[in-house]
């Protein structure tokens, strides 16, 4: 891989904080993500699944993790499987981790040969009497196809009818939640790799320039710098395309005294970033849009302040709505009328606001991480507000990355990421 090697003692306390949780006599599964045909012989870039990767480390495809804490022999506790490497394959596709490497980058001393995993996991199955299978309940989740984790679960249900069931799931939210420190510090790698981009894209807007020649000079600094690339597909959206939430066709032509919105993070190590900055094309906010900017910011800040250990994530967004809507009334684009005839379900704010303020980042750029119970220290949240202007075609929204502190005050790990309107046109026009 690009990225340097991970120290795989944050991978032995994340198995650790997993198996302290399962239930006794149980054998928990972890498979790889597949390979992704497009047609003929071609594959998209493989992407290794977040969970396997979270417990060993492994970032290859048709590996599985076992765990069994309670095996009778206790070299079975851990058990990664991997498939096995020749000179064929280093020759045609490049290396492949052997047992020793895999060892090294996992910390798991029982390394097999993909091909034994029928025989060894029946074996051990004999000893079991849970089964942990992973299936995928994050609330933003709308998967179509059929995983490999999913062809495993319907072959283990077929397969061993009398074992219980269990889920890995709910032990995953809780424990993908609170970041290590290790971590944290991989996703400021990330943040920091995205604050290149944006300084080198700073130098290229003008007035002429396509939404498309800024992705491309976004890319060119994340892989320069060690990065697969996008931690999610890049949004570049000028003018009324910033009012497009997901917009990510970055087609069009970016004219004088417009805005960007440029909602783009890097991944390092599979861990995500997510930055949103908008900036004028010609290097100078107007005076409305300075206004709106100012609000926006405003509001990320008095944010960001919330994201306290004890706050309620449902709360949190009610807060938030509150200095949304104050500022949506100095700026004239709400009325007290509005907010006493509101709709409680769908409050006014939410006709220039619609979206979540915050959600957890991580291995995935929307982690996995628990939303119904109190903030933690060392969880890892965007703070995104956005102000949403149509009949301007005119759309803002501003983001940094924070991590919730037992200090009571979030660290910014996008701290260094220009976001004050006179530094950006400072550099803008420098």
């Amino acid at each position: 891989m690009k990225y340097e090697q991970i120290n795989s003692e944050l991978f032995k306390r994340n198995r650790a904080k997993f198996m302290a949780q399962m239930k006794p006599m149980s054998i928990a599964i972890f498979n790889s993500n597949d390979i992704y045909p497009i047609g003929a012989d071609s594959t998209m870039p493989f992407q290794q699944h977040r969970d396997i990767f979270y417990l060993s480390g492994v970032d290859q495809e048709e590996s599985i993790l076992l765990l069994f804490p309670d095996a009778y022999d206790k070299i079975n506790k851990e058990i990664l499987f991997v498939r096995e490497t020749n000179e064929h394959i280093a020759i045609w596709e490049g290396e492949k981790l052997d047992k020793t490497q895999a060892t090294e980058v996992s910390g798991i001393q029982t390394v097999h040969w993909l091909t034994d995993f029928d025989k060894v996991f029946f074996n051990l199955m004999t000893e079991a009497e849970v089964i942990y299978l992973n299936t995928n309940e994050h609330y933003r989740q709308s998967v179509e196809t059929q995983t490999r984790e999913d062809r495993f679960i319907i072959k283990c249900k077929n397969d061993y009818p009398a074992h219980q069931v269990a889920k890995s799931n709910p032990i995953l939210q809780q424990i993908r939640g609170v970041k290590e420190p290790e971590e944290i510090n991989l996703i400021q790698k990330a943040c920091d790799i995205t604050e290149k981009g944006f300084r080198r894209i700073l130098k290229y807007v003008k007035p002429g320039i396509w939404e498309y020649e800024l992705e491309a000079e976004f890319l060119h600094e994340f892989i320069r710098n060690r990065s697969k690339g996008f931690a999610y597909t890049p949004i570049i959206a000028s003018g009324n395309n910033a009012n497009v939430l997901h917009y990510i066709e970055n087609k069009n032509q970016c004219k004088n005294g417009d805005l960007i919105l440029l909602d783009v993070g890097a991944e390092y190590a599979n861990y995500s970033s997510d930055m949103t900055r908008t900036i004028p094309v010609n290097g100078k906010f107007n005076k409305r849009q300075r206004q709106v900017y100012d609000a926006v910011l405003k509001v990320k800040n008095e944010a960001t302040n919330m994201l306290v250990p004890g706050t309620l994530w449902a709360d949190y967004h009610k807060e938030v709505g509150k200095v949304m809507t104050s500022e949506l009334i100095g700026l004239g684009l709400l009325d007290k009328a509005d907010v006493q005839n509101e709709n409680k379900d769908w409050p006014a704010y939410k006709k220039y606001f619609m979206h979540g303020t915050s959600h957890h980042m991580g291995l995935d750029t929307h982690d996995y991480g628990e939303l119904k119970k109190p903030m933690k220290p060392n969880m890892v949240f965007t703070v995104e507000p956005g102000i949403y202007i149509p009949d301007e075609k005119m759309g803002i929204r501003l983001e940094d990355d924070v991590v919730i502190t037992d200090k009571g005050s979030p660290f910014n790990l996008m701290r260094n990421i220009p976001i004050d309107a006179e530094e950006i046109e400072d550099l803008m026009n420098k």
